[in-house]
């Protein structure tokens, strides 16, 4: 499966403050900075939107990082124990994570169900539908995420 380009998400400052954010959240909760975390907290920052484990340990192998897989899920589920990421599955059997931003600005992914492709969108009326809903079912919300699977327009149109 492949990530699609930001063009239907940009949160470029929110991306940019999350590492140190992390670092600093790590720091706060006792746990002492290490080479393998902080490279998959750099890694998963420069990768961005919905990657799986295996693809952020490609990426530190390719740098000669020496991080290994099972360090890097051991690096995620921490992140994920401290809201630091979001882990989200996308119907494929593996997790995806991405940084959980500091301000809780969010966004859904589309699934392109022929070529994998995962796109980010925000959705504001998607995000006020919600918070409807909460107050309909007297529900307290306090996170959700949404994926959408269908084919993408290069799919869709026989590309």
């Amino acid at each position: 499966m492949r990530t699609s380009a930001p063009i239907l998400y940009r949160m470029e400052t929110a991306v940019r403050a999350w590492p140190a954010h992390a670092q600093t959240a790590l720091a706060r909760a006792g746990y002492r900075s290490s080479a393998p975390r902080n490279a998959v907290v750099e890694a998963l920052a420069e990768l961005g939107c919905g990657v799986t484990a295996r693809e952020i340990a490609d990426l530190l192998q390719e740098r000669g990082r020496g991080v290994g897989l099972a360090s890097v899920y051991r690096a995620l589920e921490l992140l994920d124990r401290l809201r630091l990421v979001q882990r989200f599955d996308v119907g494929e059997g593996v997790f995806r994570y991405e940084p959980a931003h500091p301000g809780g600005e969010h966004h859904h992914h589309l699934v392109c169900q022929t070529c994998g492709i995962v796109s980010a969108f925000e959705d504001p009326g998607l995000e006020r539908a919600i918070e409807t809903l909460s107050h309909r079912v007297d529900y307290s919300i306090d996170a959700h995420d949404v994926t959408l699977r269908g084919e993408c327009p290069a799919c869709h149109s026989g590309g």
